[in-house]
């Protein structure tokens, strides 16, 4: 998932969020309607929870149906990453990464939570496969770990991290699931961060090689690839915030670190096309639009410059050739990233993609002063607003902007207080009605000629969420993280009928 946030001129706030602000729920209210009935599914694996463990709470106003069918071969999905829940962070040959270290350090993470054993879904990963089959899903979108690959990201590859992957993936082809994999979800090899990280250039070179072998491994079997997961999180939580991994407050190195990652995904997507695959590729980007907070000349030039830093600077070198001009200026002709761009570099990444992964969490309403308000409800996040209509607008943005590339939703979803009732159930309402209601403004772009092919919620489980430890859900399914017990949420119950009907 991803954090909102600033350009490196603003203060500490998170975007979108004033300063001391207070966290609020969605209300839902109850209807008494009837639920949908249950569709047999197969017998459980053993300790593990199914859709038919636990019964959907009856229908309320928050998942009433809209009558909206969807494109009959739509791809309906969901996704997680690595670190956030595979857990076994020593288990065969599995390297250290920057994750592992910087939630390791005191004062970095929500109670000093860890990903060591997160969700542990590198034991339990076939009964978790077995719930996506009986969730439905067409689509699962995974990350592959690279220090599981790489312990030290370089040099020959560790056979037993590749064979997990190899498992994962013959387990979601044999139930009917395509896979969609990332090759990097935010967990650098510590090694490669000792010698420079992503500030370091030949970083982007070293991912090349990972991309390659993974290519080589699993390239067939894989028919959608997605490179970089969200590079304007890594440079602006990670190098200006400071509250990922590695943990910095360099803005000028920030933008150098964009420019490597951009290189990255460009010679990632060189590298499938050497070895004369079929399957697809592109970026992962988490796009939020911007909107003007008043009328005024000078709110409609700082809401342009936002934009420029929040989307432009990541889809224009991808699908233009270039970086927005305006961002340029703004950082300056001495600023690492106009100073480390060398010939060649934005070829590599203008590479042609396939596709293009679009994220959507929340909008920002810009002020004069390139500051930001908040206009909507939020959710246990406090960064993020509940905006439907924003996925309209920044899918509907893209398509009009940088042409009919095909486009997938690979994270969309939000965080709710979610507890384990005394009859086994849990009852996220408003999660339901979160995803409806972003569902329908996804249907709304579709019918606008949108080239949207599938969606997939965040998350599939509860993990794992980065400085907050496990202190917020995001999952359809609940995880009891002293048993690992999987219980499947009244949104998944709601998904899974989605899923079955082809509509909402």
């Amino acid at each position: 998932m991803s954090i909102v946030t600033q350009r490196p001129s603003q203060g500490a706030a998170p975007a979108g969020v004033a300063a001391g602000a207070e966290l609020t729920a969605t209300p839902v209210a109850p209807a008494a309607t009837e639920p949908a009935g249950d569709v047999p599914l197969p017998d459980p694996a053993p300790g593990t929870a199914t859709l038919t463990d636990t019964h959907p709470t009856p229908h309320t106003a928050a998942d009433a149906r809209l009558g909206l069918e969807f494109p009959p071969d739509f791809g309906w999905g969901a996704a997680t990453s690595a670190y956030q829940i595979e857990g076994a962070a020593k288990d065969d040959g599995r390297g250290e990464s920057i994750w592992d270290t910087f939630s390791r350090t005191p004062g970095r993470t929500h109670g000093g939570d860890t990903g060591d054993v997160a969700a542990d879904h590198y034991h339990r990963y076939p009964a978790d496969l077995d719930l996506m089959r009986d969730l439905g899903l067409r689509s699962y979108r995974f990350s592959i770990a690279w220090p599981r690959v790489q312990p030290d990201g370089t040099g020959a590859p560790n056979q037993r991290g590749l064979d997990f992957y190899r498992r994962l993936v013959d387990g979601l082809l044999e139930r009917g699931i395509t896979p969609m994999a990332t090759l990097y979800h935010w967990d650098l090899p510590q090694a490669l961060q000792d010698t420079g990280g992503w500030e370091n250039r030949d970083t982007a070179h070293r991912f090349a090689d990972y991309a390659r072998t993974v290519f080589d491994t699993l390239g067939a079997q894989v028919p959608t690839w997605l490179t970089v997961n969200e590079p304007k999180t890594v440079v602006q939580n990670g190098y200006i915030i400071g509250h990922h991994a590695p943990g910095r407050r360099d803005t000028d190195a920030a933008y150098m670190v964009a420019h490597h990652l951009q290189l990255a995904h460009g010679l990632a997507v060189r590298q499938l096309r050497d070895t004369g695959s079929r399957s697809r590729i592109g970026p992962a980007l988490n796009l939020h639009p911007c909107y003007p907070a008043d009328d005024s000349v000078a709110t409609a030039e700082a809401t342009r410059l936002y934009d420029g830093y929040e989307n432009r600077l990541y889809l224009d070198p991808i699908f233009t050739g270039s970086y927005p001009a305006d961002v340029l200026a703004d950082l300056g002709p001495d600023s690492r990233l106009a100073r480390g761009i060398r010939d060649g570099d934005l070829a590599a990444i203008s590479s042609p993609v396939d596709l293009l992964a679009v994220q959507y969490y929340t909008p920002i309403y810009v002020t004069a002063t390139g500051g930001t308000e908040r206009r909507w409800p939020t959710s246990v996040a406090a960064w993020q607003q509940i905006f439907p209509d924003g996925m309209y607008d920044i899918l509907t943005r893209v398509t009009r902007d940088y042409g009919p590339v095909p486009i997938t939703v690979t994270e969309n979803g939000l965080p709710t207080p979610d507890a384990l009732a005394a009859d086994g159930t849990v009852d996220d309402a408003g999660r339901v009605s979160f995803l409806r209601d972003h569902l329908a403004a996804a249907h709304r772009a579709i019918a606008a000629g949108v080239p949207l092919e599938s969606y997939h919620v965040w998350s599939l489980m509860d993990n794992f969420e980065w400085e907050q430890g496990y202190a917020q859900r995001w999952g359809l399914i609940y995880v009891d993280y002293a048993t690992q017990r999987r219980v499947p949420k009244r949104s998944a119950h709601w998904y899974r009928q989605v899923i079955a009907d082809n509509a909402i």
